[in-house]
């Protein structure tokens, strides 16, 4: 206790070191934008260092890849483009023991290729009633938040699946658009996906985020229309209630 004490009156003293060096006229505000940019270079360093606790996609990778290999049925990875985990593998590796996988498209630059086994879909309009209750798992990666109709498009992965939803989101970035492909409307709380979830029938099993000071946080949600089935090798487990905590903390 005397410790952290310590520690949090040395950061104090600090703090008010720094809050009068950028007050001094004209000289502060050069002050203030080297701490800036060396503030910039940190950041670089922590996410180099500490890539799959700070960098949302390594982070979002690791938590997919615990869950994953326990699905054996059929599985679709919803708008994943080319189903690629941007760090040199496709989340098809992930699924290790599952029946079947697919990838599904909607248009535009990063939308529907015409690949073998590609299915289009958009999340805005109506599923055809060939895929609802498809698939064992429907996994989504960041699309949500580029889709007007949040509330519409989640229904719709849900309405695909006959047992679990696999989501990843983003909680804090920044505004990201593709002229001629996408927009960029949303950055969902973990308590809105739980909700929404809810209104489709899923219960959330495991929510978790990579809550960090240095770079964006994503959520991750899995949830199951049957979690009862799913309890013993799923614990539930819900971190990110707190998310955004370690960016705003002081």
């Amino acid at each position: 206790m005397a410790m952290a004490e310590g520690a949090e009156s040395s950061m104090r003293i600090v703090e008010n070191f720094f809050f009068w060096l950028f007050r001094i006229p004209f000289f502060g505000r050069r002050i203030a934008r080297a701490a800036d940019r060396l503030k910039g270079k940190v950041q670089q360093a922590m996410m180099r260092a500490f890539k799959d606790e700070v960098r949302p996609r390594n982070w979002s990778n690791v938590e997919l890849r615990k869950f994953a290999p326990l699905y054996d049925g059929d599985v679709i990875n919803v708008s994943g483009w080319r189903d690629e985990d941007k760090t040199g593998s496709s989340y098809r590796e992930y699924f290790t023991a599952a029946r079947s996988y697919a990838v599904s498209n909607f248009v535009g630059e990063r939308g529907f290729q015409g690949l073998l086994g590609e299915v289009a879909l958009d999340l805005e309009g109506e599923i055809p009633e060939a895929l609802r209750g498809r698939y064992q798992v429907v996994f989504n990666h960041t699309t949500l938040e580029h889709i007007y109709d949040i509330r519409k498009a989640l229904a719709n992965l849900c309405s695909l699946s006959c047992d679990t939803v696999i989501l990843v989101t983003p909680f804090i970035q920044l505004v990201h658009t593709e002229p001629g492909s996408y927009g960029d409307y949303w950055r969902p709380s973990p308590m809105a996906l739980e909700r929404m979830l809810a209104e489709s029938g899923f219960e959330v099993l495991h929510q978790s985020n990579n809550d960090n000071a240095w770079y964006f946080v994503y959520i991750f949600t899995l949830a199951s229309r049957y979690p009862e089935r799913w309890r013993a090798r799923i614990p539930s487990h819900n971190s990110a209630a707190v998310a955004g905590i370690k960016m705003f903390s002081k």
